[in-house]
């Protein structure tokens, strides 16, 4: 999951993007709302967290011009205000969920888990099965034919983005978007490295392959009956 934080607390922000990082999603971070509205117009993102103050551009508006612009994302609000009218407010403007700081990190997680399974029209199932292949959204266990495999962050971050997208060919663009955040090095081959470690320890001790390159286009996970 591709998410775009935007919060003017450094501190709060520190403590947000290492634990989602920890939890497998890519982070973008921006510090007021002007840089949050470009990186909000300029790239695709699965949720949006927005603090509502925020200098510059205050959250509020935040949500109104993105709406304006036909852009869906899921938007969760962050904010210590926590009157009824306030919730109204944001969820009026646009917001999708409204959660009140401070908050226990497990309920963000659940929340933002909740958004992006609403926005891609995935089941409320904690599970993810392809084959024999099975993920633990949850306690984040990947196991295949019963057996557990284990993997680092990023990779299991990637098979996630490649299960959810079953069928679908996904671009190294694509993935470096979704599994990485922004600032990352396009010249590095750290992507084709990922997927060879994620083949290592999903596919090669089976007796079948799931993730497949597609030549000069990128990789996709499915089953195939001649492999």
């Amino acid at each position: 999951m591709r998410i775009l934080l935007v919060e003017d607390d450094q501190k709060q922000a520190h403590f947000i993007q290492k634990g989602l990082s920890q939890a497998g999603m890519c982070i973008d971070h921006a510090g007021d709302g002007e840089e949050g509205l470009y990186l909000a117009l300029a790239s695709s993102y699965d949720v949006f967290i927005f603090d509502l103050m925020l200098p510059l551009r205050d959250g509020l508006s935040l949500v109104h011009v993105v709406r304006s612009h036909g852009i869906s994302t899921p938007i969760l609000i962050l904010s210590a205000r926590n009157s009824v009218d306030d919730r109204v407010k944001g969820l009026r403007a646009g917001g999708d969920d409204y959660l009140v700081k401070p908050f226990a990190f497990s309920e963000l997680l659940a929340r933002l888990d909740a958004l992006h399974r609403r926005a891609t029209g995935l089941s409320d199932s904690d599970y993810i099965h392809i084959a024999d292949l099975s993920i633990d959204l949850q306690r984040h266990k990947v196991t295949r034919s019963k057996v557990h495999i284990d993997l680092q962050p990023k990779e299991y971050a990637l098979l996630v983005y490649l299960m959810k997208n079953t069928g679908r060919v996904v671009s190294r663009t694509m993935i470096m978007e979704h599994v990485w955040d922004y600032n990352f090095d396009p010249q590095t081959n750290v992507v084709e490295a990922r997927i060879s470690r994620l083949r290592e320890k999903v596919d090669r001790p089976f007796d079948s392959h799931l993730i497949h390159t597609v030549r000069g286009i990128g990789y996709v996970l499915e089953v195939r009956t001649d492999d």
